[in-house]
C-alpha cells in the first residue's frame, strides 16, 4: 500500500488582480482559523504557510498579542514558514536578491525556532539554475517545486536530483499535478471514487520507484481544512490501495529519500512547458517596472552597501534598519506575480510606487555618506572645491566614468592633489540662474539676485583604487582646450569598433569583422496578455531600417552619433488586422563609442503611441547556424538551445504552452563562435531570442491591455490567472516616453571571465560627489544640515583589493562589526584569489546564512562557484583614519 503524505497548505499570492492590502486583510482572517485548528486538534500536525516568513510579520502587525501563540505552533513544527521571505520570481531578479530573500526568510523563521527545511517553489514561472546550490548553502536539504520540467525527462518518477552549474545538487520532488491536487478533498464516496482515486493513481504512476506520494490539500488563499483528519480516516475506510496521513513537506522528503536514491538527474535552469505553464515571454511585460527594479538592485549591491561597508572602517554607522526596510519593500515587489507584472493596474501601480520609494531612500543614504566623507576630506586638506570619485568594486577603476560638476565659470579644470590635470570630456553643459535670496533687514525682507552657475555633465578617465576613493580639485579657468566637432558625417569609431550609419542600414566593423546591415528594429502585433506575448495570426512584422542622422559629436576620447528612425504603424489591433497604418512612430537612437571600450553604448528614446505591439532591436551576427546562445544567470553563463526540438510537436504532444526559444538574462545575452563574442549588456531588459540561427533579437518592450486572454497561438485553451472575467489593464500599454540603455558588445577573447569583466565595466560600481554650494537640488538632501564626521579622512583611500581579475564580487555588506563579501568564479576551472589589505585581521568562510564555518588563509573558488567571506577589521584602522595627512 502506497503512503500518501497529505500536506495541508495555502498558496499565498502577496498581490495579483487584488492588492497587497486585500491580501493582508484576508490573511488576518485566515490566520485566526489556522491557529485555532492547530492548537485544538492535536492530530492536525502540519500546515504549510507557503514558505513565506513575510506572512508572519504581516499577521503580527495586525495581532501582535498573538506572538507567543504563533511561536508555539512554529517551534512545535505544526506551522511551517520560511525559508523564503516572499515567493520570488527567480528568473527576473538579481541573484543576490534571491539570496537575500532567503536570508531574511530563514532568519525570521528561526527566531520562531524553525525554518522549513525545503526549498519550496509552488508557483514560480521557471526556476533559476543556481537554486540547488543556494538552497544547499543555506543548509536546506530538499526542494519541492512546480513548473519547468518536461515529464518525459522524469521517466515516470516525480523524484529527482537537481544539479546547479557549480555541481551542487539537492534531492527534489516535482509537483506534477501542482499544489491543488487535493484542494477539494472530502470523504464523499462519489468524490473519492471519481475524483480522488484517479488523482492518486496518476501520482502513483509518476512515483514508480517510491512508496511515498505527495498530495496537497489547499490552494490560492484557501482556508485551512479543519476537518481534514476526520476526512482522511473516512477516505482510508473507503479504499485499500492508499493510506492517507497528515504530513509535512519535510517528512515526505525524509521518507522518500530514505527509500529512493533519486537517480534521475535534472540540470540547471528549469523552463520547460510540458504540463505546467512557465510564461516564457513574461520577461518583457512592463519593462518600466523591471528596469526600475534592476536599477535599484544595482544601486544597493554595487554602491550603497559597499560604500557603507567602507564607511564601517572609519566609524560610519551602517544603516541596517533602513536596509531591512528597503530589502523587504523589494521582496514584496519581487514576489511571484508582482515582478512578473501580470497584475491589475492597481497592483502594478503599487509595485512601481514601492520601487520608487525604495530608490529615494537608497539615493538619500548614498547622498549622506558621500557628503560626510567629502566634508571630512575637505577639512583634512584645507580645500573647498573638491570632487571625489568613489570606487565600490574590488578592482581598481581606470575607465571613463561619468559625473556632474557645478562651477561658476563655463570653463574649468580637474586636477589631482599633486596638480596633475585629469583628462575629461564635457558631455553637456547648461547655465542655471542663481535665483533670488531673501535677506532680512531692519526694513523687512528684500530680494537679492544670486549669480548664476553652470551644470556640466562630464566623462573623465582616471585611476581610483578598489573599495575606496580619490579626491580631485576643481579650478575655474578663463578658457579650456576641450574641442568638440559637430557635423552630420556618418561614422564614429574607436580603436576597436567603427559604426557607419547609412540611410537604410547600419554597418559595424570590429577589427577584421565586417557586419553590413547589422541593426534594424522589428515591430509586430501582440495579441497576448500580461503573462505572454502572442503573435497575431497572419500578421506580418514591420522590419524598420531607415536612419536619418540628427547630429554627430567627435571628441578626443568619445564619439557619438544621434539617429532618427520613423515609421507609420497601425494604432491598435483593429487597424493592424485591417492593414491600416495611421500613426507615425519615432525612435531616437544615440550610438556612443568611448576610447578603449569593446562595446557600442546604445540609447533609445521612444514615444510609444501604439497599442498592443512589441518592439525589438535586432542585431545581425557574423555567424550562421547558431545552435546555442548564452546568458548570465546566477554566477556564470547559462547555455541555451537556439532550436528546441519540442517546438515541432508541442501541439500534438499536448504541451500547455509552446516551448519557444525566448530566454531571460540578468545582464548579458550573447553568442560566441570562431573566436568571436557578440552580445548585449543590459540593465533591466530581460528577454532575447536568436532568429534564423544568425540574428540576436533584444526585446525592448511590449504593450498589451489585458490581464488574461484565452487561446493564444503559443498558449492554447484558458487564460492564465483570472479566466472567468476580463480584466483590462490600460496602464500596461505603457504609452508615453520610454528610454532604453544597453551596450552591443564584441570581443575576440572567449573566456567567460573576460565577458564578465566587460559587464562589470559597463554597470560601474562607481559614484561621485562634489563639495559645492552652487546647487542644492541635484542630490535632494544637499540643502539640509546633517551631522558630520568628527574625524579627518585621507583624500585617497582603499580598504582592500584582490589579486585575481578573473574573480568578481557580487555583494559587500556589513554584519555586526564585520564586513561580508561574496566572490564568484564564472570560469570552468578552479581559481585562487588573495584579499590584499592592511586593514583586515582575519578571514572566515561562512555559508549563505552568514554562519561562520572556518577561518581560512587560502581562498579557492570552484568552477562556476562562489564563496562567502567574513572580513574582520583591525581595531587600529579607525584610529589610523582619525589622523590627518
Amino acid at each position: 500500500m502506497k503512503k500518501v503524505h497529505v500536506v495541508s497548505h495555502t498558496h499565498w499570492d502577496r498581490e495579483w488582480y487584488f492588492t497587497i492590502e486585500d491580501s493582508n486583510i484576508l490573511l488576518g482572517e485566515n490566520f485566526a482559523k489556522i491557529l485555532s485548528t492547530l492548537e485544538n486538534i492535536p492530530e492536525y500536525n502540519s500546515y504549510t504557510l507557503d514558505a513565506q516568513s513575510s506572512l508572519i510579520e504581516e499577521y503580527l502587525k495586525i495581532k501582535p498579542e498573538n506572538y507567543e501563540r504563533v511561536k508555539n505552533v512554529i517551534s512545535n513544527k505544526k506551522l511551517f514558514v520560511g525559508p523564503w521571505y516572499t515567493q520570488t520570481d527567480t528568473l527576473l531578479v538579481n541573484k543576490e536578491s534571491l539570496i537575500r530573500n532567503l536570508f531574511y526568510g530563514t532568519t525570521i523563521a528561526k527566531k520562531f525556532d524553525h525554518s522549513l527545511n525545503v526549498g519550496y517553489l509552488p508557483d514560480t514561472f521557471g526556476q533559476n539554475a543556481y537554486l540547488p546550490s543556494i538552497f544547499k548553502n543555506f543548509g536546506i536539504d530538499y526542494s519541492v517545486l512546480k513548473r519547468g520540467i518536461f515529464l518525459k525527462d522524469l521517466k515516470n518518477n516525480d523524484n529527482f536530483t537537481w544539479i546547479s552549474p557549480d555541481g551542487k545538487s539537492i534531492p527534489s520532488n516535482y509537483m506534477s499535478l501542482g499544489y491543488g491536487s487535493g484542494e477539494l478533498l472530502n470523504s464523499d464516496e462519489t468524490y473519492v471514487k471519481e475524483k480522488l482515486l484517479p488523482i492518486l493513481n496518476s501520482l502513483n504512476n509518476n512515483n514508480i520507484d517510491n512508496d511515498n506520494i505527495l498530495l496537497f490539500v489547499g490552494g490560492d488563499q484557501t482556508l485551512i481544512n479543519s476537518i481534514l483528519v476526520d476526512e482522511l480516516a473516512k477516505i482510508n475506510s473507503l479504499q485499500d490501495k492508499f493510506n492517507l496521513e497528515t504530513s509535512s513537506l519535510e517528512k515526505f522528503m525524509e521518507e522518500a529519500t530514505s527509500q529512493d536514491n533519486f537517480e534521475r538527474k535534472i540540470y540547471g535552469e528549469l523552463r520547460d512547458t510540458g504540463n505546467q505553464r512557465v510564461h516564457r515571454t513574461i520577461g518583457s511585460m512592463r519593462y518600466d517596472i523591471k528596469k526600475l527594479n534592476s536599477r535599484i538592485e544595482n544601486k544597493i549591491l554595487n554602491i550603497l552597501e559597499p560604500l557603507y561597508s567602507i564607511g564601517k572602517s572609519f566609524g560610519v554607522d551602517y544603516p541596517q534598519t533602513w536596509l531591512d526596510f528597503i530589502w523587504k519593500n523589494l521582496f514584496d515587489a519581487h514576489a511571484h506575480d508582482s515582478m512578473g507584472c501580470c497584475n491589475s493596474d492597481d497592483t502594478n501601480r503599487e509595485v512601481k510606487n514601492r520601487l520608487i520609494k525604495s530608490e529615494r531612500i537608497v539615493d538619500g543614504l548614498i547622498n549622506l555618506i558621500k557628503k560626510r566623507v567629502i566634508k571630512s576630506i575637505s577639512k583634512t586638506i584645507g580645500k573647498e572645491n573638491i570632487f571625489v570619485l568613489f570606487n565600490t568594486n574590488i578592482k581598481e577603476n581606470n575607465e571613463f566614468n561619468k559625473g556632474v560638476l557645478f562651477t561658476k565659470s563655463k570653463y574649468f579644470s580637474i586636477e589631482d592633489l599633486s596638480g596633475k590635470k585629469v583628462t575629461f570630456e564635457k558631455n553637456s553643459q547648461k547655465y542655471i540662474s542663481g535665483g533670488k535670496k531673501i535677506i532680512l533687514t531692519e526694513n523687512g525682507n528684500i530680494e537679492e539676485e544670486m549669480p548664476g552657475y553652470y551644470r556640466t555633465e562630464i566623462t573623465l578617465k582616471t585611476a581610483v583604487h578598489s573599495m575606496g576613493w580619490k579626491t580631485f580639485v576643481i579650478n575655474d579657468i578663463e578658457k579650456d582646450d576641450i574641442l568638440t566637432k559637430e557635423d552630420k558625417d556618418n561614422t564614429i569609431k574607436n580603436e576597436n569598433l567603427k559604426l557607419i550609419v547609412n540611410s537604410d542600414s547600419i554597418d559595424i566593423f570590429f577589427k577584421e569583422i565586417e557586419l553590413k546591415d547589422c541593426i534594424y528594429f522589428e515591430n509586430c502585433a501582440d495579441f497576448g496578455d500580461s503573462y505572454d506575448f502572442s503573435p497575431l495570426e497572419n500578421d506580418t512584422p514591420f522590419i524598420i531600417k531607415n536612419f536619418e542622422i540628427v547630429s554627430r559629436e567627435i571628441k578626443e576620447n568619445l564619439e557619438k552619433i544621434e539617429v532618427l528612425t520613423k515609421v507609420t504603424l497601425p494604432k491598435n489591433l483593429d487597424n493592424r488586422i485591417a492593414k491600416i497604418n495611421d500613426v507615425e512612430f519615432e525612435i531616437i537612437t544615440v550610438f556612443e563609442l568611448r576610447k578603449g571600450e569593446k562595446y557600442i553604448r546604445i540609447k533609445h528614446n521612444i514615444l510609444n503611441n501604439i497599442e498592443d505591439h512589441r518592439v525589438r532591436c535586432v542585431f545581425k551576427t557574423p555567424f550562421t547556424q547558431l545552435n546555442n546562445s548564452y546568458s548570465d544567470s546566477g554566477f556564470s553563463l547559462i547555455e541555451h538551445k537556439t532550436d528546441i526540438e519540442e517546438m515541432k510537436t508541442w501541439r500534438e504532444d499536448n504541451y500547455v504552452e509552446a516551448p519557444v526559444p525566448i530566454y531571460n538574462m540578468e545582464n548579458i545575452a550573447l553568442v560566441k563562435k570562431n573566436n568571436l563574442v557578440m552580445g548585449t549588456i543590459v540593465e533591466g531588459l530581460k528577454e532575447y531570442e536568436i532568429l534564423d540561427n544568425s540574428h540576436l533579437a533584444l526585446t525592448l518592450f511590449r504593450s498589451v491591455g489585458l490581464l488574461g486572454r484565452d487561446n493564444l497561438l503559443w498558449r492554447p485553451n484558458r487564460a492564465s490567472g483570472i479566466n472567468n472575467t476580463t480584466v483590462y489593464t490600460p496602464d500596461a500599454q505603457i504609452q508615453g516616453k520610454l528610454e532604453f540603455e544597453y551596450a552591443l558588445y564584441f570581443d575576440n577573447i572567449l573566456r567567460d571571465s573576460e565577458i564578465f569583466k566587460n559587464v562589470e565595466k559597463y554597470l560601474k560600481a562607481l559614484t561621485y560627489y562634489q563639495n559645492q554650494e552652487l546647487d542644492s537640488l541635484d542630490e535632494r538632501l544637499d540643502r539640509f544640515n546633517i551631522p558630520l564626521l568628527e574625524r579627518n579622512l585621507l583624500p585617497e583611500y582603499s580598504l582592500f583589493s584582490i589579486d585575481n581579475s578573473n574573480i568578481f564580487m557580487s555583494m559587500c555588506k556589513t554584519n555586526g562589526e564585520d564586513i561580508v563579501i561574496r566572490l564568484f568564479n564564472p570560469e570552468n576551472t578552479e581559481e585562487k584569489v588573495k584579499i590584499l589589505s592592511e586593514n583586515i585581521s582575519s578571514i572566515t568562510e561562512t555559508n549563505l546564512g552568514e554562519i561562520e564555518e572556518k577561518e581560512i588563509e587560502k581562498i579557492v573558488i570552484e568552477p562556476k562557484g562562489y564563496i562567502t567571506l567574513k572580513l574582520k577589521l583591525k581595531k587600529e584602522e579607525n584610529e589610523r583614519q582619525n589622523s590627518s595627512i
